[in-house]
């Protein structure tokens, strides 16, 4: 899954980046509200990861331009915390609040919650067959045997389960697995189906020529 961090504070912003790619997470960064803003608006992120006091253009009024035509899921991140503020930063559409200083796995319990929210996903754990996904600890279970992937190949697997027996295009694996930094003209899609394949079984991943993949249930 890919997110957005907007964080005006650069060592923050960094340790943020680095603790959500180590959990798995494709990630891109802006240190103002209007790069910000640009990117939010270009991408289709799963989750967002708000500053409110940000240069340029606050946390807020970046929320309230995004929120005109796109739904994407937001956590505040703010140093306020009275109650004026939540519902400040709730009724311009923000999903979520978290007050700094906040715990790290809190913080990741709360992104994983905002995404599991928006896909439709009541429960952390996404049984598909013989297949067992937990999104919490990021582990593949298959017929009772833990299956060892890697970071890339969880993600991708777990895209295509949150939509399982749908169509996930080339273009949606893209942009939900690869952040601004990775070459996306390369075969890196192609890799990790065969991988995947070759350790879950080649018919769990059908492919749809020219338009994608589907995880079949």
């Amino acid at each position: 899954m890919r997110l957005l961090v907007v964080e005006d504070e650069v060592d923050l912003l960094e340790s943020l980046a680095q603790a959500l790619r180590e959990d798995g997470y494709a990630v891109d960064t802006a240190d103002n509200g209007d790069d910000g803003y640009f990117k939010a608006k270009t991408w289709d992120y799963d989750a967002i990861l708000l500053d409110w006091m940000l240069p340029r253009l606050n946390g807020i009024e970046l929320l309230r331009r995004l929120r005109r035509d796109k739904k994407t899921p937001v956590l505040l991140l703010t140093a306020k915390d009275s109650v004026s503020d939540r519902v400040a930063g709730l009724d311009q559409g923000a999903d979520d609040f978290l007050v700094k200083p906040f715990n790290l796995s809190e913080l990741l319990a709360r992104v994983r919650a905002l995404i599991r929210r928006s896909t439709g996903n009541a429960s952390n754990l996404i049984v598909i067959g013989s297949i067992e996904i937990d999104l919490a600890s990021k582990t593949v279970m298959e017929s009772g045997n833990a299956i060892e992937l890697t970071a890339r190949e969880y993600a991708m697997l777990e895209l295509l389960a949150v939509h399982a027996g749908k169509l996930v295009s080339r273009t949606m694996i893209y942009n939900h697995i690869f952040d601004e930094q990775d070459d996306t003209l390369s075969n890196l899609v192609d890799v990790h189906i065969s991988h995947l394949r070759k350790k879950l079984g080649r018919d769990l991943i059908e492919t749809r020529r020219g338009q994608g993949y589907i995880l079949n249930v």
